[in-house]
């Protein structure tokens, strides 16, 4: 890998943030990424959230540094970038460049499918868990136990409806390969994969994988 690089790692709650759990794990991932190859790691920057907290400033900070010094931005995971849309489209508008560590291939298609398929699985889990509770507050349930029946009910059919959703997506490209020749499931995982297209939860395609989806069709 050759060039000027600037990182970007996110940890989920405080405690990881002061632990390094998990930030460890990311900073290995981007160093594997870079490996080889006459490169520059310019800066590291770091966002500590929680809950509901979609601020991000150290990551306005890193996109800043990168857009300054002509870098590019590298992190972990593409997941941590297809979370919201929003996001998202924030980050191409910026003109910076970027590159997810684990799947450098990915394009600007393959981002906003995943993060739109993300954002809108996070809110209907979060609607239906809400709505599950309330139903039974009402029945005289006591709440306050994360394990309710009806709060994993509803969030089980939040993520059926997000894997609908990100089938329809698919879908599309699976029918171009089709088309162009490869019609056995492996054959099929194996272009999606050379495209840069991600399962739904980030990892690389597999028969089982392509099989799923088609049965959504």
């Amino acid at each position: 890998m050759h060039g000027k690089f600037v990182a970007y790692y996110r940890v989920s709650t405080k405690r990881q943030g002061e632990s390094g759990l998990g930030l460890e794990a990311q900073r290995q991932a981007v160093l594997d990424y870079l490996n080889g190859g006459k490169w520059e790691l310019l800066a590291e920057y770091t966002d500590v959230e929680s809950g509901g907290d979609d601020s991000r400033p150290e990551l306005a900070r890193a996109i800043d540094h990168a857009k300054k010094a002509k870098a590019t931005l590298v992190i972990a995971k593409l997941d941590r970038l297809s979370r919201k849309v929003s996001f998202v489209s924030s980050l191409m508008d910026s003109g910076v460049r970027f590159v997810a560590a684990d799947n450098p291939s990915a394009n600007e298609l393959t981002i906003n499918i995943l993060a739109a398929v993300a954002q809108e699985e996070r809110r209907l889990i979060s609607q239906r868990t809400k709505a599950a509770l309330v139903a039974a507050k009402k029945r005289g349930v006591r709440l306050g136990n994360p394990r309710l029946d009806d709060a994993r009910t509803a969030a089980q059919e939040a993520r059926e409806q997000g894997a609908d959703r990100f089938a329809t997506n698919v879908i599309p490209v699976i029918r171009q390969v089709q088309a162009a020749g490869c019609t056995g499931l492996r054959e099929i995982a194996a272009a999606l994969d050379a495209r840069g297209i991600k399962t739904r939860r980030g990892s690389n395609w597999t028969a089982a994988a392509v099989s799923r989806v088609l049965s959504r069709a």
